[in-house]
Parts: C-alpha cells; structure tokens; sequence
C-alpha cells in the first residue's frame, strides 16, 4: 500500500544531530531503509518536518521505519495511505 509518512522533528534533538554532523547520515540510512517514491524536507507549523511516499508492504515494518526517527530525531510521526492519479483512476472505474 502507498503510504506518506511525516515526521516533525523535535528541533532540540535535530539542532544536536546537525552541529554534531550527523543528521545527513541518518536521513540517508532512513532513504536506503524506507526507498521512497518521494521526500520532501520543509517547516511545519514551525517544526522541521520530513515527508516520505512509499511502499508499505506489510503494516508490520511500521516499528522499524518510525523507531529510528523516534528515538534518533525525537519525531512525532503520522501515516497515510495516499493514490497516485493511477490509483485514483483504477479506483474510480470501480465505480461505474
């Protein structure tokens, strides 16, 4: 199923993982771990947030792809399935 996860990042937690240098690594590892469609990086209601489209396969690696963001970045995350215009239209046929 296609998913869009946010994540807003607790901006302490982030201000210490980029003076550090880490925070490129560890945006990098969760693209290579989640393959997204598509990401999107910006502010939200004045929180630094991450969006990632993707593939969920099964609702099972739920905990692996949030943990890291969790317990990394301090994150507040949130899924959503999402249609691409294919989907839309597959499921639009249905209706007739």
């Amino acid at each position: 199923m296609r998913v869009m996860m946010k994540a807003e990042l607790d901006t302490e937690k982030t201000n210490d993982l980029i003076r550090n240098g880490k925070m490129p690594q560890i945006v990098q590892e969760a693209m290579e771990h989640i393959h997204p469609e598509s990401s999107y990086f910006t502010v939200d209601e004045g929180q630094r947030t991450m969006f990632f489209v993707f593939d969920m396969q099964d609702t099972s690696t739920m905990p692996a792809i949030a943990e890291p963001f969790f317990m990394q970045m301090g994150a507040k995350i949130d899924y959503t399935p999402v249609m691409n215009l294919d989907d839309l239209q597959r499921g639009l046929a249905e209706l007739r």
